[in-house]
């Protein structure tokens, strides 16, 4: 199978409206069409600026540009792991079961701990970021990430299970400036169903 060169935005499983009444139609929308594609642009312009600068033989920035292509490759990969972990409330929410349920009891002891942890480490994200599940695969522990911007404190080769956005552009429509109200919102149009299957993928 022939790998594309360049990134393109994913499209939603559900439709704008679906989410509501806990993401709004413009919040998500603004959400993925506008900010989540300016990742997509911004990495892809990059890709073009270093396939470019290699068939000139140019100079380039590298410490720079792979700085750059770090935040928006990054922004993109994440974006759409958040994506697939959300569904609409009358199919999301609540607890997990089956595998996931086990994992996160074994290692949180309860499935509220963990809920307390993750809501924590959302919620106190210095500047924008990301809290998200992760499962070690050396150890075989899930652990909670808390990711500052899209690229900073990530664990190398940890699988995500999933993810929180907050980035202020993930919630300013709907809650304003209420980081702790979208948190709780967040747990009410959880995927586990896809949480589970990154779990099982994970394992193998």
């Amino acid at each position: 199978m022939e790998k594309v060169k360049f990134y393109v935005l994913p499209q939603l499983s559900y439709g704008y409206k679906d989410l509501e009444p806990y993401m709004s139609e413009e919040q998500l929308r603004i959400h993925h069409s506008k900010h989540h594609q300016a990742y997509v642009n911004g990495a892809n312009a990059i890709l073009e600026r270093l396939d470019k600068a290699r068939k000139e033989n140019a100079e380039i920035d590298i410490k720079s540009t792979l700085k750059e292509l770090s935040w928006n490759v990054g922004g993109h990969l994440l974006h759409s792991l958040f994506w697939g972990n959300l569904t609409p409330p009358s199919r999301g929410g609540g607890k997990p079961g089956g595998g996931l349920a086990d994992t996160i009891a074994k290692e949180f002891r309860s499935f509220e701990r963990f809920q307390k942890e993750f809501s924590q480490a959302a919620s106190s994200v210095e500047g924008s970021g990301w809290a998200a599940l992760t499962l070690c695969r050396q150890t075989g522990r899930p652990m909670i990430m808390q990711i500052e911007k899209h690229n900073m404190n990530v664990y190398p080769m940890f699988r995500i299970l999933m993810v929180l956005d907050v980035f202020e552009h993930a919630y300013y429509i709907d809650y304003k400036n209420d980081r702790g109200k979208f948190v709780e919102a967040f747990w009410k149009i959880v995927n586990w169903d896809e949480v589970e299957k990154r779990l099982e993928e994970a394992l193998k």
